[in-house]
């Protein structure tokens, strides 16, 4: 089985324009993202056999463009008007012409997601039924789980994602909040995907649902019109970028690994 790696990086941020181009620890936040999923990519034999290249990054920005190619890594340009990184991951993978059976969706704002990770995350494949393939964390505190900026999963018993909420899911009856998370093993999902080739030209010609609209979370569209999303277990906590704050978390963070 073929896995490749698209970064979807925009430069146009509400809260950190520029953010793809920031600099952490003598590096671009691009290439730390880039060269953290070739390292995990370049272990799949399968892809040591391909001429192809295991990770582009997809990008509507020049600047994005010539600083990719700077470092020595591959991107292709797309369009700005995509509603979302998979919409655009879906057009980079028409032009560049994708020979792969399964496509990973790692964010352009994560520099240190871990090979570990992206390993759970495709042999989650490893199951013929999988269409689409997530990650998610166990919480450790109630103030997380109540985050609705941390979307909670809940899974069947096969580690097939039931819902994605914002809002904290399950409720607990007849306990305590504080008793929660004692009661319930909640789950945060990391912003991880991987897409079979045919799933992804799919479920990008989906009309947004009204699950997703209520929750703002694109991955309800997808349960919503019956495609199914495996959830692989990870106990590693990423550091993503979203503001300059972030960003000096980040950097001392790196100092301390």
């Amino acid at each position: 089985m073929k896995f490749i790696g698209i970064i979807p990086a925009r430069y146009a941020s509400t809260r950190f324009p520029g953010k793809p181009l920031a600099m952490l620890g003598g590096k671009t936040v691009i290439q730390r993202v880039y060269e953290q999923v070739a390292e995990a990519l370049s272990s799949q034999r399968s892809v040591l056999n391909s001429q192809f290249p295991p990770v582009w990054v997809a990008t509507d920005d020049e600047r994005i463009f010539r600083a990719v190619e700077a470092f020595g890594g591959q991107a292709v340009m797309t369009r700005s008007d995509h509603q979302s990184g998979t919409d655009r991951i879906e057009e980079a993978a028409e032009k560049i012409g994708a020979d792969a059976d399964v496509i990973i969706n790692v964010q352009g704002d994560e520099p240190f997601i871990q090979r570990s990770q992206l390993e759970t995350l495709m042999h989650l494949f490893d199951d013929p039924e999988t269409q689409i393939g997530t990650i998610g964390k166990p919480f450790e505190t109630m103030e997380a789980v109540e985050n609705p900026n941390s979307p909670k999963i809940v899974t069947d018993v096969r580690g097939y994602a039931l819902y994605f909420s914002r809002s904290v899911i399950p409720f607990c009856r007849g306990k305590e909040r504080s008793e929660w998370l004692d009661s319930y093993p909640y789950l945060k999902h990391l912003g991880l995907y991987a897409y079979r080739r045919e799933v992804l030209a799919e479920i990008t010609r989906l009309p947004q649902s009204t699950l997703e609209k209520a929750e703002s979370l694109e991955q309800l569209r997808w349960l919503q019109n019956g495609y199914r999303i495996k959830v692989g277990l990870t106990d590693v906590e990423t550091v993503g970028i979203d503001t300059p704050e972030d960003l000096q978390r980040a950097e001392e963070f790196l100092a301390k690994i």
